[in-house]
């Protein structure tokens, strides 16, 4: 619900009253250029938005209104160390050779001690 919408100003003041009366304040948040909402695999990015900030009994709401536009994400492979010294331990190569092959097989032990044997 956007404050103020479709609204006279008569209307308007009544409702910021009762706002005010139920202990919620609400005020634009200025300067904002770009909100971004992370998920897995993407991002929804919102350019030019216009963001309100909507406190209620200590808890902050933001409303974001704007043009939102949907971009793909490359999910960063994370190769955890103990997994580069199996594969290292295992084929007999150096630390930064097991790295290597866990990085081309996508995380796959197996494949990549294969690959090195």
């Amino acid at each position: 619900m956007l404050p103020g919408a479709g609204m006279n100003p008569k209307q308007l003041k009544q409702m910021q009253r009762a706002m005010k009366q139920m202990g919620m304040d609400m005020k634009d948040v200025k300067g904002v250029t770009e909100v971004i909402i992370k998920f897995k695999n993407k991002e929804l990015v919102i350019t030019n938005p216009k963001v309100n900030r909507m406190n209620f009994m200590g808890q902050d709401t933001y409303q974001i209104s704007g043009k939102t536009k949907e971009r793909e994400v490359e999910a960063e492979l994370v190769i955890p160390d103990d997994d580069v010294d199996l594969v290292a331990t295992q084929t007999g190569v150096s630390q930064d050779e097991a790295r290597k092959a866990l990085e081309e097989t996508g995380g796959d032990l197996a494949e990549a001690i294969m690959r090195l044997s």
